[in-house]
């Protein structure tokens, strides 16, 4: 590949995890409340969408004017307190409609896709 295909590829895998951050970091709070670090965490460890902490917290801040996300200071013991997040009934009103449009688009790619990959190196490529 060439700088500028590399460049392009970059920038579009860029704008396809940016685009699914918010689903993302929603979806994270969705069993329970959690502070940044955790959702980040989180993030890094189940869906390879690791982020930049301020990028998250812009986010987070975003949702919250929005009312989707609600945030409390708790005292853990450590000697600060930390911020704790925890989705307000809009939030997972508006998680779930975000979860049952992403599973119909993605299932509709997933047959595009199949065509180009194959299926069973499709479903490689999932796992």
């Amino acid at each position: 590949m060439t700088k500028i295909e590399n460049e392009y590829a970059d920038r579009w895998e860029a704008q396809i995890r940016k685009g699914c951050l918010e689903l993302a970091i929603l979806a994270t709070l969705w069993e329970s409340r959690l502070y940044g670090l955790e959702i980040l965490r989180v993030l890094e460890g189940d869906s390879s969408l690791g982020l930049a902490e301020g990028t998250l917290y812009l986010i987070l801040s975003r949702l919250k004017a929005e009312g989707l996300v609600d945030s409390e200071w708790v005292d853990a013991g450590t000697g600060h307190p930390r911020k704790y997040y925890v989705l307000t009934e809009a939030g997972k009103e508006r998680l779930l409609e975000m979860a049952k449009f992403w599973s119909r688009f993605s299932a509709s790619l997933n047959v595009l896709i199949g065509r180009v990959l194959g299926q069973k190196e499709l479903a490689n490529a999932q796992k």
